[in-house]
C-alpha cells in the first residue's frame, strides 16, 4: 500500500480520468498556457526532427563515399532531408504529443520512455537504414561498386554499415537523451495545463 501510494504522482492521480475531457476543452486549456509553453509544446519536437534529418545527410554522404556513388546527388539530398524530418515529426506527434493531448498518457515515465524510443528508432536508426537501400540501388544502377551475390548480401551490408553506426554512436545517445527530455518537458506542460483553474474558478479549489 505504502509503496504504491509513494510512487503515485499526486497531480496524475487527481486527474486519473482526464481522458474524458472533450478535445475542444483540451484546446481551450492549452490556449490558456503561457506563450512560451505553447511554443515549446508545438515546436519542441522539431529540433529532434532536424537532428534526424542531419543524421540522414551524414549517413547518406558516408554510404556514397563507401560505394563511390557520385550520381543523383541533389535528389538524394532532398529525399534524405525531407523524409526523416517528416517521419520523426509525425512519429513524435502521434506517440507522445497526441497521447498527451487526448489524456491517454498520464505517466511521466511513460512519456520519457516514449520520447526516448522515438529518438532512438525514428530519430537515429531510421535515417541510417533509409540511406542504405537508397545508395545500394544507385550503386547497382550505375555499377559504381562490385556488389555481392544473394548468399553474401546480408553479411556485406552489415559489415558496410557497422563503421557508420559506430561513428555516429554518440549521436544516438544525443537523440535518445533529447527525445526523453522532450517527453519529460511535454508531460510537465501537460500537467501545468491540467492544474490551471478554469475561468471564473477559485484557484484554491484545485489544491483541495
Amino acid at each position: 500500500m505504502a509503496g504504491k501510494e509513494f510512487l503515485d504522482h499526486p497531480v496524475e492521480k487527481k486527474f486519473d480520468h482526464s481522458r474524458k475531457i472533450p478535445e475542444a476543452k483540451w484546446q481551450m486549456m492549452f490556449e490558456r498556457l503561457p506563450q512560451g509553453d505553447q511554443n515549446f509544446f508545438i515546436n519542441g519536437s522539431f529540433a529532434l526532427a532536424l537532428n534526424s534529418s542531419l543524421l540522414a545527410l551524414i549517413s547518406n554522404n558516408s554510404f556514397r563515399k563507401i560505394l563511390h556513388v557520385t550520381q543523383a546527388r541533389y535528389s538524394t539530398v532532398v529525399a534524405m532531408s525531407i523524409l526523416p524530418l517528416t517521419i520523426t515529426t509525425v512519429a513524435y506527434e502521434a506517440i507522445v504529443k497526441r497521447s498527451l493531448m487526448t489524456g491517454n498518457l498520464n505517466c511521466e515515465i511513460c512519456a520519457v520512455v516514449r520520447g526516448g524510443l522515438v529518438g532512438a528508432f525514428v530519430g537515429f536508426f531510421y535515417p541510417i537504414i533509409l540511406a542504405l537501400p537508397l545508395n545500394a540501388l544507385l550503386a547497382t544502377r550505375y555499377y559504381t561498386t562490385p556488389l555481392p551475390n544473394k548468399d553474401n548480401a546480408v553479411r556485406f551490408w552489415v559489415l558496410l554499415s557497422k563503421p557508420i553506426f559506430k561513428k555516429m554512436r554518440f549521436a544516438a545517445l544525443i537523440q535518445v537523451a533529447f527525445g526523453a527530455y522532450l517527453g519529460s518537458k511535454h508531460h510537465e506542460i501537460y500537467l501545468k495545463m491540467l492544474c490551471m483553474p478554469e475561468p471564473g474558478r477559485d484557484p484554491e479549489e484545485i489544491r483541495e
